[in-house]
């Protein structure tokens, strides 16, 4: 109150002195304050009632639904991976729905790990509390600049008021008392038979003991958890990938992939301990940064990366994590934080001939040590070749971040060491031929984070020792609370060697590339607005397909209408146009041609009922390269997804058709599936795909889903190839899934 009570003095231009010089008491000069207060506010007030009404109109699980799936389609965009996990990047967004943060006592980190506000919002709310005091009301946030509805209405699923102290007290009784326990186990399977599961006779598999999985076609995932609020995270997760032995054989500790972590937050000076599994993340990802993060898209906002320090980790993407420890304290405005992780991963084994060697000969090989010519990511161990290569190299990571830390500005230092205890023997290309071929790496950066007013700088530069440099610069510019404005700037040297590096970029990995963003978002009225980026770019060496020094750019123009609370659509271009090698059949040097994509999309949502809510979007694609057939897709489908407070069942039904050419010209489309599992297919062929996700809760805390998917081709007879191939024009799969919460 006395914050609130010395800004309405200088609103007033009057000096404290001159105030309480007047024969008021204070109890009556209070009175008046508050009144004028209340007269200056009270068209906020008295609409407040409406803008309720308006902003709860959908329900809160719906809002939060919305805004996974949205960055879920920003993430398979750029990701292009269907069967990628992203438990771990929307772990914090869950989290919050469940126990909204308290905006009156939140902090920096946690405004910036809900990841739905921009660094100019949070500095403009902090700052807003500082000067005025707690908030009475989720409305105020309307008097705060850069709050329109739509971001109020964004945030409202995960935030809340409240003037409690809301310390952690970690004693054994309150942490049983007062903590979250969650288990999952989930199942699923393919129903139609793969070769790899097919009959075959003892003497073919001794033949050929790679001709056939060793284990079952079952996808067996459990996980427990238990939180307390946000200060304890403690959990285990195991799967069994289908293919896989499950307690027999080769695996007869049960699954083939545990994770396990004890996370703590905000303990005394310590901001951040972790302990088993967790993953690192710093500046803008050029340096360090362990896990997935978005990529281009339609929200120009995903440009920045915000880096969160220490995360615990529970998804079951075998490589993208830490084992290990780390922890990060804090003194006053500095930070710092300090991991190591000793893990054992997959290694492609480079297996020594040694027929016809002599003995001598053979030893002194074995004394050289193991060589591998890559790492394996994929995290299958399904026949004996993969087996071999599971766990067959340590990797050892250790690094630390330095950072300053005020309200409006963030500067850190990173450094990071790498190293394998294996020889890393490559089969470098000629595109490939900068890249690292030791077994050791190390990389030093710096990275910074400045908001001034209305504009957000951001940006690091990144040196690999003994190899070459990255840079990426980038702004965040609020001309008016109607325009954003986004610029990015990127240069990665074609010899710097990233280790885990994830900052914006077109190719897959931070190297041999230069390119320029530009974004923009526009809200032309009440019910339009207009969204886009242009980015190009140019690679200065040879690229994978690409035999010679190439260029190109990428672009997304949409435009959302919101004609009703009810009704929402938006229509979107997107292109991508690439220099990559001719098809042609010549005996010539390979040249240069452009390959370029471009898809159309309508999209939209209505509200029918309370309960029932219908979505669809018509998508075309064409893909043209240079002297090959031009080629055309689209994809139309139709969801209906049922949600009422009246009953314990709802679900989400989709049919869709698409035809495409072939996999050039394919599009994905993100899928409703159940709790903690992600579909994002690519359609491709010619075809029909329907499914239906339903969910029951039995009673408060025990929920089972169930999901049922099928894909039919009109112009396959055969699905597939080598060990994954299907015979039949069809394919289907389930998903049995149950959350037991207490």
């Amino acid at each position: 109150m006395s914050n609130l009570f010395e800004n309405i003095l200088k609103l007033n231009s009057f000096s404290e002195e001159k105030m309480f010089s007047l024969s008021y008491t204070r109890t009556v000069f209070r009175k008046v304050i508050w009144l004028r207060y209340i007269l200056r506010n009270a068209s906020v007030l008295a609409f407040s009632l409406i803008v309720n009404l308006s902003l709860f109109a959908q329900s809160k699980e719906d809002d939060k639904n919305q805004i996974i799936e949205e960055r879920i389609e920003y993430l398979s965009e750029s990701d292009e991976d269907s069967d990628a996990d992203y438990t771990t990047i929307f772990d914090q967004l869950s989290h919050y729905f469940d126990k909204p943060l308290n905006l009156n006592r939140v902090r920096l980190d946690e405004l910036e790990s809900l990841g739905l506000l921009s660094s100019i919002q949070i500095n403009n709310l902090l700052l807003h509390i500082e000067k005025n005091g707690k908030l009475m009301t989720l409305e105020e946030l309307q008097t705060i600049e850069g709050f329109d509805l739509i971001t109020i209405k964004r945030v409202l699923p995960f935030v809340r008021l409240s003037t409690d102290v809301n310390t952690a007290q970690l004693s054994f009784s309150e942490l049983l008392k007062n903590g979250d326990n969650q288990l999952v186990l989930r199942a699923e399977k393919v129903l139609e038979q793969k070769k790899g599961y097919s009959p075959v006779t003892d003497s073919a598999l001794a033949a050929s003991p790679n001709s056939r999985y060793l284990g079952n076609d079952l996808r067996i995932f459990s996980r427990y958890r238990y939180k307390y609020g946000n200060h304890v995270s403690i959990g285990i997760t195991a799967e069994k990938d289908p293919g896989e032995e499950f307690f027999t054989g080769t695996q007869k500790n049960g699954f083939d992939f545990y994770s396990g972590h004890i996370f703590l937050r905000n303990r005394g000076k310590f901001k951040q301990i972790a302990i088993g599994d967790y993953q690192a993340q710093f500046g803008q990802g050029l340096t360090y940064w362990s896990g997935r993060a978005f990529g281009k898209g339609a929200d120009i906002q995903m440009i920045k990366r915000t880096g969160l320090g220490l995360k615990p980790y529970s998804s079951v993407d075998e490589t993208l994590f830490l084992r290990g420890g780390g922890f990060a304290f804090e003194v006053g405005k500095i930070e710092t934080t300090v991991f190591y992780s000793y893990n054992k991963i997959d290694g492609n084994v480079i297996q020594q001939d040694t027929t016809g060697l002599q003995q001598a000969e053979i030893e002194a090989i074995n004394q050289e040590g193991l060589s591998i010519s890559s790492l394996q990511q994929t995290g299958f161990h399904r026949t004996t070749n993969e087996l071999e290569d599971k766990d067959a190299i340590t990797q050892q990571q250790m690094g630390g971040h330095l950072a300053y830390k005020t309200r409006s500005l963030n500067v850190g230092l990173t450094g990071i060491y790498s190293s394998i205890d294996a020889n890393f023997n490559p089969n470098l290309q000629p595109y490939s031929q900068f890249r690292n071929s030791e077994s050791n790496q190390s990389k030093i950066g710096v990275d910074y984070n400045w908001v001034y007013r209305n504009f957000n700088f951001f940006g690091e530069a990144t040196k690999s020792i003994n190899a070459g440099n990255a840079f990426v610069s980038g702004a965040l510019i609020t001309l008016d609370p109607r325009l954003t404005l986004a610029v990015l700037y990127r240069k990665f040297d074609r010899d710097f060697q990233p280790i885990s590096s994830v900052a914006i970029s077109e190719g897959s990995v931070n190297e041999n590339e230069t390119g320029l963003y530009t974004g923009i978002v526009s809200k032309l009225s009440k019910s339009f607005t207009l969204s886009g980026y242009y980015d190009q770019f140019t690679f200065g060496w040879l690229k994978f397909g690409v035999d010679a020094p190439s260029k190109g750019h990428q672009f997304i123009a949409q435009l959302n209408f919101k004609p009703s609370k009810k009704m929402e659509m938006y229509v979107r271009v997107r292109q991508r146009l690439r220099d990559k090698n001719t098809r042609a059949d010549t005996d010539a040097i390979d040249y240069l041609v452009e390959e370029k994509q471009t898809n159309y999309r309508f999209n939209y949502t209505y509200q029918i009922t309370e309960a029932f809510r219908l979505k669809g979007r018509v998508e075309l694609s064409n893909y043209d390269l240079s002297e090959s057939p031009f080629e055309t897709g689209y994809l139309i489908y139709q969801d209906v997804v049922f949600k009422a407070k009246s009953t314990p069942l709802s679900f989400s039904f989709r049919y869709a058709i698409f035809d495409t050419k072939s996999f050039n010209s394919r599009i994905y489309a993100f899928e409703n599936d159940v709790l903690y599992s992600f579909s994002i297919p690519a359609y491709s062929n010619r075809g029909t795909r329907t499914y239906l996700t339903a969910r029951y809760q039995f009673r408060k805390g025990i929920d089972l889903w169930v999901r049922y998917a099928i894909t039919y081709y009109e112009n396959l007879d055969v699905i597939g190839s080598g060990l994954e191939e299907i015979q039949g024009n069809h394919k289907s799969d389930v998903k049995i899934q149950i959350r037991y919460s207490f």
